[in-house]
């Protein structure tokens, strides 16, 4: 297909799952065309040091974003074609494309084929998230006529906001932080996992052990889990909470990020900052962190002992 000028992008709801979709967004704006990035709200602030494109706030309602994306057309025309690109595999994001006069490229999942023009199916290996969604952009874009490497990089990288890591060094002044000098741990995780705690239990004793050896524990956590974090690592310095922008210039100011198999270990795998992700209930070979600074700890009902993490912690924080 010739004569593409702009891509529509939907791009995954959850925080980790659009970190792990950046390669794929690369992807589509290495092509040269204009990328329109669709995503919730908050996806907004995550993304805004990516210079090049345009954002899309999308309520999640189909209904609602059709007419969003209808609008744009309308009101922004382009001289070439426009298509959709789907990276969530749900049937709502194809309707909504669909509704919206987008011809889209996507999954065949959920009896969704007939809403697109290009469906493909899933690999039949067992791939990493990035690489699923990768193999789908670049799938697409060689049925478009457009040019991708066929495999990801083997990191994620997020260009950060100038204002963001302003304001994330103000912020450690303020608190009288140095930058490699303290361990930021995230001692929640929202949800569960087939009706088990994605927390690691030990986080209180970690935090006292590690503050015993010389170490600042920091915790940065949303307003919605700040609760459930004094609950899990009461003594830890808790920092007002960020948008997600400064969030990600905080942890790559950090000596060491701790957490949990959630958002903030993708947010992690953004920066250089060296992670301990903590598996316990989750099987990372899909969803686990796309990074070389990453350590893994647990396995699938087996959380790590609280000795282990802190020996491990210790050897990654002490030069060699």
């Amino acid at each position: 297909m010739k004569n593409i000028s702009r891509i529509y992008l939907r791009l995954p709801n959850w925080i980790g799952d659009v970190c792990m979709s950046l390669p794929s967004l690369y992807a589509a704006m290495n092509t040269g065309c204009e990328v329109i990035v669709c995503a919730k709200p908050w996806a907004e602030g995550l993304l805004k040091g990516i210079v090049g494109i345009q954002f899309l706030s999308l309520s999640g309602q189909w209904h609602e974003d059709r007419k969003i994306i209808k609008s744009h057309k309308k009101n922004n025309p382009v001289k070439g074609k426009s298509v959709g690109l789907l990276l969530p595999d749900s049937l709502t994001s194809a309707l909504t494309f669909k509704l919206a006069g987008l011809s889209s490229a996507g999954y065949k999942d959920d009896g969704r084929s007939l809403l697109l023009k290009w469906p493909f199916n899933k690999p039949s290996n067992n791939l990493h998230a990035v690489e699923s969604w990768y193999y789908l952009t670049h799938n697409a874009l060689h049925k478009w006529h457009f040019k991708s490497a066929p495999a990801p990089e083997t990191t994620l990288a997020l260009p950060l906001n100038a204002s963001d890591t302003q304001k994330a060094d103000i912020l450690l002044q303020e608190h009288r932080l140095n930058a490699g000098k303290f361990i930021l741990i995230a001692p929640t995780a929202t949800g569960k996992h087939k009706g088990k705690d994605k927390v690691w239990p030990k986080f209180k004793e970690y935090t006292r052990h590690m503050q015993t050896q010389g170490y600042t524990i920091v915790m940065c956590p949303p307003p919605n889990e700040r609760e459930a974090a004094f609950r899990n690592a009461p003594d830890a310095l808790c920092l007002p909470a960020v948008g997600l922008g400064v969030f990600v210039a905080l942890i790559s100011k950090a000596g060491l990020v701790v957490c949990n198999d959630s958002g903030v270990s993708h947010l992690a795998s953004l920066t250089r900052a060296p992670q301990i992700t903590l598996i316990g209930v989750t099987d990372p070979k899909r969803t686990g962190p796309w990074s070389q600074t990453a350590h893994i700890c647990g396995s699938l009902d087996n959380w790590p002992n609280l000795e282990a993490i802190t020996k491990l912690s210790t050897s990654i924080l002490t030069p060699s």
